[in-house]
Order: structure tokens, then sequence, then C-alpha cells
């Protein structure tokens, strides 16, 4: 990349979010007529099998004139997701060492879950890839 690019394309001001395996990156960048916007960057830590790592990288470029609705449909998501599922963090409960209370259940609670919820057999069909 030639150093004029490189100047363009000069970092203004800039934030990371370091989320797991995921690293979001904030970053005003300045156009050629020297108006400002925002590059959103997904950097995502993979691990081959041989034990070394690659990253893969997803960007967004977000313009002034986009910023109001964006920042607008963004809050609306945000607060469907919140009001439908709450705050917690279900992909918390697969992971190998997760362990917290309010999951640990007695029989009585056992048993009372059963009742209404349909047994696996009646709400999954069994299929056998050997019949395919």
């Amino acid at each position: 990349m030639a150093y004029k690019d490189m100047m363009e394309q000069e970092e203004i001001f800039s934030k990371v979010l370091r989320a797991g395996r995921r690293t979001y990156f904030f970053d005003v960048r300045s156009t050629k007529a020297g108006d400002y916007y925002l590059t959103i960057t997904e950097s995502k830590k993979f691990t081959n099998d041989d034990g070394s790592f690659h990253y893969k990288k997803h960007k967004v470029y977000l313009y002034k004139e986009d910023f109001s609705e964006f920042k607008d449909i963004l809050g609306e998501m945000t607060d469907y997701i919140i009001d439908e599922k709450g705050e917690e963090v279900i992909s918390e409960r697969h992971q190998k060492d997760f362990k917290k209370e309010e999951f640990i259940t007695n029989e009585e609670t056992t048993e009372e879950t059963t009742e209404e919820t349909p047994s696996s057999s009646e709400s999954f069909t069994d299929v056998n890839f050997e019949d395919i």
C-alpha cells in the first residue's frame, strides 16, 4: 500500500473491545475530503489442528449520514433481544466448566419439569442415517 493510501486510512480515534475469541475494533478514520467515518472490525481467532492459529476479520464501514438510523435500529434490535431472552448468555451453559446454582435442580424440581415438558420421544423423531 502506498504511503499516500496509508495516510488516508490513518486512525483518528480508536477503541478495542475484547470478547473471548472475538475482538472488536472501532476506528474513526478520515475520508479524502477530510470528513470522518467509522469502521467496525470483528477479528476472530481460530486454532488450526497443528496448534497454530489464524484470524478471520470482517469489517463494516459506517458513514455519518447513516449514524442516526444505524443507532436507532441497533438499539431496537438489542432491546428486542434483551426483552425476549434476557441478559443471560445462554451459550455459557454449554461451556465445560459452567456452574450456576439456578441450573442445579433437585429431584422435586426435575419431576415438576418432566410433567410439563413432552418426553423426548414425543417431540423428536429418531432418524437412522443407514436408512437413507
